[in-house]
């Protein structure tokens, strides 16, 4: 185990554990999406903190950063970078994971944004490569770490293969997603893939439990 995703749920009340997809929306359009984000980020720097002490020196956390939060947010990096030193944490030690969407815009804010990344020296994740429309051109500009394949393309290992070649060539590592059956970790690997995540892998844990799986393993 060398990386992990960190997913934010909410357990209401009375609806039960919901998903972002049931909540995220809502965050945003009521301005409390850069609140949680910022609260994601520092819960994932502190548990990387935890992870990397007991073994994994190099772990990383993946932390989703939603298109909303890259044109509004007025919290700087330079605050993520504080709290990563704060913890004495590599900036390597969170991949801050966006959208295909999110690239398309291009826009200014946006491109200011992900260069002060690449100052900082934080790693960058691309989510669902495919999904959208992203040009080789764009994947160079903005110099990605990591490509995440939208699972539609788990079950093609020749287009895996294809994406994979490609991606290496740019200095770009690739995670596929979703992965679920043992043929589908053959395709992957036979593929040149970097990384797989997946319930074939192990399905959501607390952290607590990954904590305990890494020492084990």
């Amino acid at each position: 185990i060398e990386m992990a995703e960190a997913l934010v749920r909410w357990q209401h009340p009375e609806r039960g554990l919901l998903t972002p997809a049931q909540f995220i929306e809502v965050a945003e359009h009521s301005g409390l999406i850069s609140a949680l984000g910022e609260w994601v980020f520092e819960e994932a720097a502190q548990q990387v903190k935890r992870l990397q002490d007991a073994g994994g020196v190099n772990f990383q956390i993946c932390v989703n950063k939603s298109a909303w939060q890259f044109r509004h947010e007025s919290v700087s990096v330079n605050h993520w970078i504080e709290l990563l030193d704060k913890f004495a944490l590599s900036p390597h030690s969170i991949v801050i994971e966006i959208t295909e969407n999110l690239l398309l815009e291009a826009n200014r804010e946006v491109a200011i944004r992900l260069k002060s990344l690449r100052d900082a020296h934080m790693q960058v994740s691309l989510d669902d490569f495919g999904a959208g429309y992203s040009s080789l051109a764009v994947l160079k500009h903005f110099k990605l770490d990591y490509l995440k394949l939208d699972p539609g393309f788990t079950n093609n290992p020749d287009l895996c293969e294809a994406i994979t070649v490609m991606a290496h060539r740019m200095g770009i590592k690739v995670v596929a997603e979703h992965v679920e059956t043992e043929q589908q970790m053959a395709n992957l690997t036979a593929a040149g893939c970097d990384f797989a995540q997946g319930y074939l892998l192990k399905g959501p844990i607390s952290a607590e439990e990954l904590t305990q799986l890494l020492i084990t393993s």
